[in-house]
């Protein structure tokens, strides 16, 4: 059997398939982006066909750019947007709602009604996680009790709950597998990572009925087949994982104190903790990195909300840029002696603030502050949230050394972007050669399962340098320039 693998990367603005060869390396790709819905202010919403239509689209258009129009594929891998919730007739497949995405902010009130009650240590002991609009159970809650006769089709046993691994999983096998794998049922709210089990007082406080929930699955396991007719025949689905732990697979950080960051929309940065969670003290989420033979290897998490979406503002909201790609060369040319903060809580703030009601703002503007200056500050939010991060982890584990920050996602593009974070950090910022780590990592669970790629040593000694950024800024600059990020960041929160 050849060593090919179709990855499926089903992300929050765009859906893409890529097959890898023996090598590792991409022989074809797929891409298509879908529309965004925002029917209120903070609520983000995703049409479940876009979803599912898109995905199909891009992995035909892989599967036909490949050699031998994709005849070599052994196997199927999948990571997907986290948290984004669904919920569809068992039946029939009909969801019953759009799909509401991890960013929006709909149920910030009914979270603080939870702390109020003193609910948030009970969720966190068990999930790691925090009570925050981001995840799905809240979601969950809403879609059953806003939309009209859902909760008692629920409580019939006629709807089931996915994130979008389960749907897209439903959809391949023809609607005959309802599944998910660890690290996408582990930033669900109602999951318990110690006991690797659906939490029946979680699910009961949240008013959940337990039959909705899909089987959970090791990241490498058998998730089922593909229907014939969809790519000329049936190719088995052999690893799944959430896409910040997929490119924490892709980036090789297999062990303990490693840590990859991820720049898409948002930043996910990932800490490797071993076989044992690390309950976090300072506002760090407590996750699955992956579970292996079931064996789970846990990790450390900081997300932040937006980093390229910040970019995409420069570009949509503002106008300042008609491609990403012109931000570096802006930034080259700001003003050195300006400081400008931009705070980009557009949807509030993530780790480690968490604070849901918070709004972006802009400081420090002078009357010859421009375009330069602003999309300079855009680039420069994502260096200080990501050191927020990490200082944070280091904290939460201070055994662990300052890490070799592994990055990928479309912002590490910028060679001045990735010079700014080693900066600020204080540390290296290492970009591998293969930029699509997200992907490579679900292709390497499924390919791996398959047996037609080797296990996490060998593949680890794959993993290659294309570039070592070390930092070069004055201690005493670094720290001044961080004191004036935190004092933006204190002007900006809501409490």
């Amino acid at each position: 059997m050849t060593g090919c693998v179709l990855a499926i990367d089903q992300g929050t603005t765009s859906s893409r398939a890529i097959v890898f060869g023996e090598d590792y390396q991409p022989l074809s790709v797929g891409q298509q982006e879908f529309p965004q819905h925002f029917p209120k202010s903070g609520w983000v919403e995703h049409s479940p066909t876009d979803i599912w239509t898109s995905t199909l689209r891009v992995c035909r258009e892989a599967m036909e750019k490949a050699p031998s129009a994709g005849a070599d594929v052994a196997a199927i891998g999948i990571t997907n947007q986290r948290e984004t919730t669904l919920i569809w007739d068992r039946s029939t497949g009909e969801p019953v709602y759009n799909a509401i995405v991890w960013q929006d902010r709909r149920t910030a009130d009914f979270c603080a009604q939870l702390r109020a009650d003193g609910l948030e240590d009970k969720f966190t002991s068990k999930t790691g996680l925090l009570l925050d609009p981001y995840f799905s159970g809240t979601k969950i809650a809403w879609i059953l009790d806003n939309v009209d006769g859902v909760r008692a089709r629920a409580e019939r046993g006629e709807l089931v709950f996915g994130t979008v691994d389960t749907w897209l999983i439903w959809q391949l096998t023809g609607g005959t597998v309802h599944v998910t794998d660890a690290t996408n049922a582990a930033r669900t709210l109602i999951y318990n990572i110690h006991e690797n089990t659906w939490d029946e007082e979680l699910c009961s406080l949240l008013r959940i009925p337990l039959n909705m929930l899909p089987e959970v699955k090791d990241s490498a396991d058998e998730f089922g087949m593909t229907v014939a007719d969809l790519f000329g025949r049936s190719i088995p689905i052999l690893g799944v994982a959430g896409d910040q732990q997929a490119a924490t697979v892709g980036q090789a950080c297999f062990k303990p104190g490693m840590v990859k960051s991820t720049y898409g929309t948002g930043c996910f940065a990932l800490m490797n903790t071993g076989d044992a969670p690390v309950r976090s003290n300072n506002r760090m989420l407590t996750t699955i990195a992956y579970r292996l033979d079931g064996k789970t290897t846990y990790a450390l998490e900081g997300s932040i909300f937006v980093a390229g979406a910040a970019v995409q503002w420069l570009r949509d909201g503002l106008g300042i840029i008609e491609s990403a790609g012109e931000t570096q060369g802006l930034a080259e040319q700001a003003d050195a002696n300006q400081d400008i903060y931009l705070v980009p809580a557009f949807v509030g703030l993530g780790a480690p603030y968490w604070d849901a009601n918070a709004r972006g703002a802009m400081f420090g503007l002078t009357r010859n502050t421009g375009p330069k200056e602003i999309a300079r500050a855009v680039l420069q939010s994502v260096g200080y949230q990501t050191s927020d991060l990490i200082d944070a982890m280091q904290a939460d584990w201070p055994d662990a050394e300052k890490p070799v920050l592994r990055v990928d996602g479309g912002m590490t593009a910028s060679d001045w972007t990735m010079q700014f974070l080693a900066d600020i950090l204080g540390a290296p910022v290492d970009r591998p050669t293969v930029a699509e780590t997200t992907a490579l990592g679900s292709a390497w669970l499924a390919g791996s399962k398959a047996g037609v790629w080797p296990g996490a040593e060998s593949f680890s000694a794959q993993w290659k340098l294309e570039k070592r950024f070390e930092p070069r800024l004055d201690e005493a600059e670094r720290r001044r320039l961080l004191s004036g990020w935190q004092d933006a960041v204190r002007r900006t929160s809501s409490t």
